[in-house]
Formats: structure tokens, C-alpha cells, sequence
């Protein structure tokens, strides 16, 4: 089990990509990421990690976003139907690094 980071937020998505849906890690809990994942990010600085939203648990990676500097995760449309979230609203997320 890798280091676990809990967080609550609301979804965003990008107008031009509305089709995709994403949270932002905390930028401290971000920056704690990049030290602990120097070295080990593969394709686009993404690195994979379990999720949990609520009752759903899933594997997927985190990016980096260039303009912030945080991490930011999709969440999947099934994910949203199943935990009734949509754009706008929060969410407790909880995400563990695979390392």
C-alpha cells in the first residue's frame, strides 16, 4: 500500500472538453506527490494510483496540470452516475499512490 491522500473538492470539467470531468489535488498534497513520485511518473508526468469516491473504488493516474501545478484526476462518467455527482458538486476522494 502506497501513501494515501484524502481531500474534498468540487468536479470541474474544461467547456471545450465537456465530456471530461476532474477534480484537483490540494497543491500542498500535490507538491508532496511530486517529491514522493520524482523519478517514477511515466507518459505526461501521469502516475497511477486507486481511488475511492464514496462507495466506488477504481485504478486510474493523475496528471499534472501545467498552469497550476497541481495533480488532477478524471472521474468517469459510471463513477459520477453511481455516486450521483455531477460538475459543481463535491466530493471526499481518496487517493493512493501506486508506487
Amino acid at each position: 500500500m502506497g501513501p494515501t491522500f484524502t481531500f474534498t473538492t468540487a468536479l470541474w470539467n474544461i467547456e471545450s472538453m465537456n465530456a471530461w470531468v476532474f477534480v484537483s489535488l490540494p497543491a500542498d498534497q500535490s507538491d508532496e506527490i511530486r517529491e514522493l513520485t520524482d523519478g517514477l511518473r511515466v507518459g505526461f508526468g501521469s502516475q497511477r494510483v486507486r481511488v475511492a469516491i464514496n462507495d466506488s473504488r477504481w485504478a486510474t493516474s493523475i496528471f499534472p496540470e501545467s498552469a497550476t501545478g497541481r495533480f488532477v484526476l478524471p472521474v468517469k462518467k459510471a463513477i459520477r452516475q453511481a455516486e450521483k455527482i455531477d460538475v459543481g458538486d463535491t466530493a471526499t476522494v481518496t487517493v493512493e499512490l501506486v508506487l
